[in-house]
């Protein structure tokens, strides 16, 4: 079993930066693709940004080149750098650790983009 636990997460002006957290609990963390949703109220949860195989990324349109995923194998750890921020970026941001069979969820870190 993995546990996710997100940090990072708060209120940032707009043009703003924010790095989110995923620290992840267990031993099988390194075998496990990463990938950072997102839901906003009244919307379905969305993928913003993934880690597969090969180091692969896919990135949402919407946050391509301001978003950057990355993870250190050695901590633990999935980052989601965020760059020049946008209201409509204001969501509750979740990591997902996966596999072919494996699925964990963190609980989720608030982001809001506001003046």
């Amino acid at each position: 079993q993995v546990q996710l636990v997100e940090s990072g997460g708060g209120l940032v002006q707009p043009g703003g930066s924010l790095r989110l957290s995923c620290v992840a609990s267990g031993s099988i963390f390194s075998r496990l693709f990463m990938a950072w949703f997102r839901q906003a109220p009244g919307k379905q949860r969305e993928l913003v940004a993934a880690l597969i195989s090969g180091g692969r990324t896919n990135y949402a349109d919407s946050v391509k080149g301001r978003f950057t995923i990355s993870r250190d194998n050695a901590k633990n750890t999935a980052y989601l750098q965020m760059n020049s921020l946008k209201p409509e970026d204001t969501a509750v941001y979740y990591c997902h650790a996966f596999g072919d069979i494996d699925s964990f969820w963190g609980q989720g870190t608030q982001v809001t983009v506001s003046s």
